[in-house]
């Protein structure tokens, strides 16, 4: 499996991390209202997430295909580590998991009974959640900009869009929507090249928290078919 593919799968199965577009996203201008520029919310994004150990939270994940002109939303919780490990479980009926132990990322899907393995070294992250498993800069790593939050209906805070400085078939663009008082990113929206919509609405977050003993760790039921690069 590529890097490419296996990227889209855990898209498909997630963040993120995703880590929802709209058409807006293309045609939005930047803002004019008064705050910070565009590196400067990049570097206060960058610094808080930088002081976390550990996140938590509840998720709603809206991914769209465009070209089916279909939407699938799936809830769950998402607790992440630094550095580079991170458990997303699934409520039921959905049940897949996408677990890594900051060695091996593990895309387990329920109905078709098969688990994908990749090493984390080499591996695409989704972009717009990397920063949360300490890996990545948001200024290093993208050109940002940012859009007016009245047009994205998101007053009261920051729309922060970011193109990678490195071209890469897995993604387009990232917009992350950052609350306006701590910083802390709400939602994450991922467009990729097909015009797919991966959005992530983030609620109850909890930061600095002890994890649970084994959150990273993931055995699929007996059975499942295990497929690895």
């Amino acid at each position: 499996m590529t890097r490419t593919s296996l990227y889209r799968l855990a898209a498909a199965c997630l963040l993120g991390l995703t880590v929802p577009f709209t058409v807006v996203v293309a045609t939005a201008g930047e803002s004019q209202a008064a705050g910070p520029t565009a590196e400067e919310l990049g570097r206060r994004v960058q610094q808080f997430y930088d002081s976390t150990k550990t996140f938590k939270a509840t998720f709603t994940q809206t991914y769209t295909i465009k070209v089916q002109d279909v939407k699938k939303v799936s809830t769950g919780k998402v607790t992440f580590e630094k550095p580079g490990k991170m458990s997303w479980i699934y409520d039921a009926p959905n049940g897949n998991r996408v677990v890594s132990d900051g060695v091996t990322i593990k895309v387990y899907e329920k109905d078709n009974e098969q688990m994908f393995e990749t090493p984390v070294k080499g591996s695409q992250y989704p972009a717009a959640l990397a920063f949360l498993m300490g890996k990545g800069q948001l200024t290093k790593d993208f050109s940002l900009r940012l859009l007016d939050p009245a047009q994205m209906k998101f007053e009261g805070g920051y729309v922060l869009e970011g193109t990678p400085k490195e071209a890469t078939p897995a993604y387009q663009k990232m917009l992350l929507y950052v609350d306006g008082q701590t910083n802390q990113v709400r939602r994450v929206l991922i467009l990729d090249a097909q015009g797919n919509r991966n959005r992530f609405d983030f609620s109850a977050p909890v930061v600095n928290q002890p994890v649970a003993k084994g959150e990273f760790d993931f055995t699929p039921p007996p059975g499942t078919r295990v497929v690895r690069p």
